[in-house]
């Protein structure tokens, strides 16, 4: 089991706009020509911020008419916000505050053999870094800058912590890079 940061980025280093915004992101390939089929077959468990949250709400229509449903996922997922957020109808989601080291407790009994993910955004991820819990970042990068955004990871992480493990071209617009975190090297 791994606890793992999967996420698309930009050139520049960001997983959104400052407004939120991932329409950057949808012209440059077709999630089913990437690793994300076989990569959320192996997800038990998943964990986003309440931004990311909230951009799933926001965009009910376009994720039901991409994936079949408002809500994608049939793995539970604990959304991690410290305000009250409105529930999707069907899904298994639980609400947390506070220290990611005590969800992620949980998490892993729900995910039993498999993975967990962290879908977003990336303050959570590095939470779960700092607290000696993320394994692996799997960064789906594309062919665009946003020059300001929501940051891919804002923490400092100075080598050798992430140790490169595989490239992959994915088209001509993306590649994906998967690091592993050395976590007898990490020191926050």
């Amino acid at each position: 089991m791994k606890t793992q940061y999967f996420t698309a980025t930009s050139l520049d280093g960001f997983i959104a706009t400052e407004d939120d915004s991932l329409d950057w992101l949808f012209p440059l390939g077709d999630v089913n020509e990437s690793s994300y089929p076989q990569f959320i077959a192996e997800v038990g468990a998943l964990a986003m911020g309440s931004s990311t949250y909230e951009w799933m709400l926001r965009n009910s229509e376009r994720v039901k008419a991409e994936a079949g449903s408002a809500w994608p996922y049939t793995q539970p997922a604990w959304v991690f916000s410290s305000r009250k957020l409105p529930p999707i109808e069907g899904a298994d989601i639980r609400f947390a505050d506070g220290d990611v080291r005590s969800v992620h407790a949980q998490m892993r009994a729900a995910a039993g053999d498999k993975n967990i993910w962290i879908v977003g955004g990336g303050d959570l991820a590095g939470q779960f870094h700092d607290a000696g819990l993320l394994d692996e970042l799997i960064l789906q990068v594309g062919s665009v800058t946003l020059g300001k955004g929501k940051p891919l990871f804002p923490r400092r992480v100075l080598s050798p912590v992430l140790r490169l493990a595989s490239v992959r071209q994915m088209g001509t617009d993306m590649v994906e890079l998967r690091y592993e975190v050395d976590k007898r090297r990490a020191t926050v």
